[in-house]
């Protein structure tokens, strides 16, 4: 008799407890929505917010994608082409880099003063890069480095590492990806290189020279193609005779 006493009690007391599991889990359970439904939704939460994974290293060691993000400086702020202003992507490319280095979206203001300051450290429309390079260390102290006859894997590096180059270019050779040009395209022409992307090889630039021209993307090929420096002969048709470089202004 004991062990039946003794046996019931146990089995009340395991009843017991699985009862207060069972509403522990479930007894909050209140039109189907229940802890053990939050619970399973969190895990589905938790899963959809993963990380997704990091951009695929390259061979050289630097991402396949990389984009240096700064404000668009327009050529013709006012879209007046008259001159200066038809012959102002120096300043622009030069005020591009400035402002990434300072961080700031001038005014319209602001961007004409700076315009005006830049204008006044050249008796001539067209600078080659040595020229931009001095003017870009006189007005705001900056050292720079010009590099002769860049490769695609040069270029990914320096913008890998924060940089954004200026690039002096066949403005003809650009119009045949940039149908924004007028004219087909000036002769001489400077864009600012933001970034790249490898897989689709293009590279993503602020070309200066339209309104359309924020992130604009030229294939790696016409845009290495494009690469001359203003001619030393001081003649725009001569461009294509124009050394291959760019321009890599440090802060």
């Amino acid at each position: 008799m004991y062990k039946i006493v003794k046996a019931l009690v146990i089995s009340l007391v395991f009843l017991i407890i699985l009862g207060f599991v069972f509403w522990k889990l479930f007894g909050n359970c209140q039109f189907g929505n229940c802890r053990f439904k939050q619970t399973i939704s969190k895990i589905e939460t938790v899963k959809e917010t993963i990380i997704p994974k990091p951009t695929k290293i390259l061979e050289t060691g630097i991402p396949d994608y990389f984009l240096n993000k700064t404000t668009f400086v327009p050529q013709a702020p006012e879209k007046n082409w008259d001159q200066p202003w038809q012959d102002a992507c120096e300043e622009a490319a030069i005020l591009t880099v400035h402002y990434y280095f300072e961080n700031i979206t001038p005014d319209t203001k602001t961007l004409l003063d700076d315009y005006k300051t830049l204008f006044s450290q050249s008796s001539t429309h067209d600078i080659n890069l040595a020229q931009m390079s001095q003017i870009a260390s006189d007005l705001y102290n900056y050292d720079s480095k010009i590099i002769d006859n860049p490769d695609t894997d040069t270029i990914e590096r320096y913008l890998s590492q924060g940089h954004i180059l200026i690039v002096p270019a066949n403005g003809k050779t650009l119009y045949q990806e940039n149908k924004y040009f007028k004219n087909g395209g000036p002769l001489y022409h400077n864009i600012v290189i933001l970034g790249y992307d490898h897989t689709k090889q293009k590279f993503i630039v602020h070309d200066v020279g339209t309104q359309f021209g924020a992130y604009f993307k030229y294939s790696y090929n016409l845009l290495m193609k494009s690469i001359h420096d203003f001619p030393t002969s001081g003649i725009k048709a001569d461009i294509d005779q124009g050394p291959k470089r760019i321009l890599v202004l440090l802060k």
